[in-house]
């Protein structure tokens, strides 16, 4: 296992790929900026800002995966706000918990009677803090 976005576990065995590419990671901090009359203005930091993590996953069937059910899957994460752990290499990315913000399919290969053959999934998350 290489690790797993809440339910959805990134791992690789001899029947099952399902993995993801182009992982990005930003942070940022936040700050104020004070007016200062005939000066420049003040930075002032506030605190750290919300990581964001952007990744993409393909899904095909010939690696043992039914893509409709994974962009099903990850759709209903997704529209449910749900906030769960992302854990790469048997640690946990960030302090908390992460929510899809962006999920965007694209549908690469359908068959005669509409079934996905296989498709590609880019990935947009936010930390989640109470």
């Amino acid at each position: 296992m290489i690790g797993s976005l809440g339910p959805v576990v990134f791992v690789v065995s001899a029947d099952t790929i399902r993995t993801f590419t182009d992982f990005k990671r930003s942070s940022a901090g936040r700050y104020a900026r004070h007016e200062v009359l005939d000066l420049k203005p003040k930075t002032q930091f506030i605190g750290p800002g919300l990581d964001t993590v952007s990744f993409r996953m393909r899904f095909d069937v010939r690696y043992g995966i039914n893509p409709r059910k994974e962009l099903d899957q990850l759709t209903e994460i997704d529209r449910k706000g749900k906030a769960m752990p992302l854990v790469i290499g048997g640690k946990g990315v960030g302090v908390g918990l992460w929510v899809i913000t962006g999920l965007e399919q694209s549908w690469e290969e359908i068959d005669a009677k509409g079934n996905i053959l296989s498709a590609t999934v880019d990935i947009t998350l936010e930390e989640y803090v109470k």
